[in-house]
């Protein structure tokens, strides 16, 4: 039986997740969700099993508000600056069933020039 649109997609990310834990090293994942309104975005260490850091377009008074690159990019450099008030620099990016383009490529631009190595 062939897998719908959306099991193919959980797979796939299911799948870069999995690679991702192996080949990370100890380094926390920066992990990355899209909605139609919203992008949020979260700093994760798989070997504790806890987020570091978080942030989304939701927070009020941070940058940018919607789905659109500017709020990305104002997520991404937030995260980034929680992260490196943790003591976490280097990470994994993690974009799930997400292709690099968009909003998920300036988040994760944000958060390189806001000082994360990835």
């Amino acid at each position: 039986m062939a897998l719908s649109a959306r099991e193919s997609n959980n797979r796939r990310a299911q799948r870069n997740r999995t690679r991702l834990r192996k080949l990370a090293n100890g380094r926390p994942r920066l992990s990355v969700f899209r909605s139609d309104k919203n992008i949020y975005a979260q700093i994760i260490d798989d070997a504790g099993g806890v987020t570091v850091a978080a942030a989304s377009s939701l927070e009020s008074g941070k940058g940018a508000k919607g789905a659109n690159k500017d709020a990305a990019a104002a997520v991404g450099k937030l995260v980034a600056e929680r992260a490196l008030e943790k003591g976490v620099k280097d990470v994994v990016f993690d974009r799930g069933r997400y292709i690099y383009h968009g909003r998920v490529k300036a988040l994760a631009e944000a958060a390189r020039e806001a000082g994360l190595n990835f």
